[in-house]
C-alpha cells in the first residue's frame, strides 16, 4: 500500500468527509484502509476536529506512520500529552501537536498531495470557518479546540473551537471543493446520553483513563509539580474525574450526581448528533459510515486498535452498497462522455 495512492480517473471525483469524534477517530484510519482495497481512493478530504486531524495526516501521505503512532500509544503516553492549562481550557495543546508535527513535516495545506480542507469555529462571531490555506499543524489544532477541554486557538487574527460545534461532518466543504460523489464517516450516532448512562451505572467516568483514572493523574501531576496538585484537584472533583461517581451521589435521586465533565459532554454529544443530523437532511452524502463505538470514552486514545478495526468492519457492512454506488456512478460518467 503506497503512502498516495491515486485516485482513479474512470468514477466520478470522490469527496471523504471526516467527523469529530475525538477517540473514536482512529476508526477514520480503519475506514479509509478498508476503502483504498476497494479501490476507492478519495480526490478530496475535508476533516472535523479528530477527523480533521486523520485527514490531515492522509493527505499529507503520512497516514502509515500517524496509524504506527497511535497503535503505540498507551494510557501514561496519553496523559503525558495533556499539559495543563486551567486557561479557556483543561488542555494547551502544544504538547500534543508538537508529537502529532513529528509524524508529518509541518507542510502548508496547498503543498499537500491532494486537497484537503477542515472546519472550525469562530468564538467571536459562531461562524464556520474553512481552513483551506496555511500551516496544515495550525489548521488541525483549530479544528480539535474542543471547548473546555482544548484551549482556543488564535488564529489568523481569530480565536478559533472545535469545527463539530458548527459541521460536524463536513460533507458541504467537500461538495464546495469539487466532489461529485461524498463519503462522509459519522462517530457520533449512537452516543447521546452515554455519559449519564455511565454515570448512573457507576462506572469508569467518560475520560476513559481505566478504573481509576484520578490515580494517574495524582501520580501525574505529583511528578511534575506537588503545588499544582493542591490547585488543580478541585477543579478535577467538579470534572467528575477525582471521585468515584458513588462518592458524588444526589440524595434525592440515590443516583450519581454528573459531575461537570459529564454535563459538558453530554451536551457537547446532544448538540453535535442534532446539528449533523440537520446538516445530513439538507446535504446528504451519497453514502453514510457508521461505526459502532459508543463504549469508548472521549479520551481512550490508547485503544486505537479497536477503533481501526470497527472502521474497517464499518466498511465491509456497506459492501454492498458501495459497490452499487460507485458501479451505477462510472456506468454514468461513461455515458455521459459519448
Amino acid at each position: 500500500m503506497t503512502e498516495n495512492p491515486t485516485p482513479s480517473p474512470s468514477r466520478p471525483k470522490l469527496g471523504l468527509a471526516l467527523g469529530s469524534g475525538s477517540a473514536r477517530g482512529w476508526a477514520h484510519i480503519g475506514v479509509i484502509r478498508a476503502l483504498e482495497e476497494q479501490g476507492l481512493i478519495p480526490d478530496v478530504i475535508c476533516g472535523c476536529s479528530i477527523g480533521a486531524l486523520v485527514g490531515g495526516a492522509y493527505a499529507a501521505g503520512a497516514l502509515d506512520r500517524l496509524t504506527d503512532w497511535v497503535r503505540a500509544l498507551d494510557r501514561w503516553q496519553i496523559v503525558k500529552l495533556m499539559d495543563v492549562s486551567l486557561e479557556g481550557g483543561l488542555i494547551e495543546g502544544d504538547v500534543l501537536m508538537s508529537d502529532f508535527g513529528q509524524q508529518l513535516a509541518d507542510l502548508s495545506i496547498e503543498q499537500l498531495p491532494r486537497p484537503f480542507s477542515c472546519v472550525a469555529t469562530d468564538l467571536r462571531t459562531g461562524r464556520e470557518v474553512w481552513l483551506r490555506e496555511g500551516s496544515l499543524l495550525d489548521a488541525v489544532r483549530a479544528s480539535i479546540a474542543l471547548p473546555g477541554l482544548f484551549t482556543p486557538f488564535h488564529h489568523q487574527g481569530r480565536w478559533l473551537v472545535d469545527g463539530g460545534l458548527v459541521n460536524p461532518i463536513p460533507v458541504s466543504i467537500c461538495r464546495a471543493m469539487g466532489a461529485e460523489h461524498i463519503i462522509a464517516v459519522n462517530l457520533n450516532g449512537d452516543i447521546v446520553g452515554k455519559h449519564l448512562r455511565d454515570a448512573e451505572a457507576q462506572v469508569t467516568p467518560g475520560w476513559g483513563f481505566g478504573n481509576r483514572p484520578q490515580d494517574l493523574l495524582r501520580q501525574w501531576y505529583e511528578r511534575i509539580n506537588g503545588d499544582l496538585l493542591s490547585r488543580v484537584e478541585p477543579l478535577l472533583d467538579r470534572l467528575g474525574i477525582v471521585d468515584e461517581p458513588s462518592e458524588r451521589q444526589d440524595p434525592r435521586s440515590k443516583l450519581p450526581t454528573p459531575g461537570l465533565f459529564e454535563v459538558t459532554a453530554s451536551a457537547i454529544n446532544i448538540m453535535q448528533d442534532r446539528i449533523t443530523r440537520s446538516r445530513m437532511a439538507g446535504d446528504p452524502p451519497d453514502l453514510l459510515i457508521s461505526p459502532r463505538l459508543a463504549h469508548l470514552g472521549l479520551m481512550e486514545f490508547d485503544r486505537a486498535e479497536e477503533a481501526i478495526e470497527e472502521g474497517y468492519r464499518a466498511v465491509q457492512r456497506q459492501l454492498t452498497t458501495l459497490n452499487e454506488l460507485f458501479a451505477r456512478s462510472s456506468s454514468d460518467k461513461t455515458r455521459d462522455r459519448r
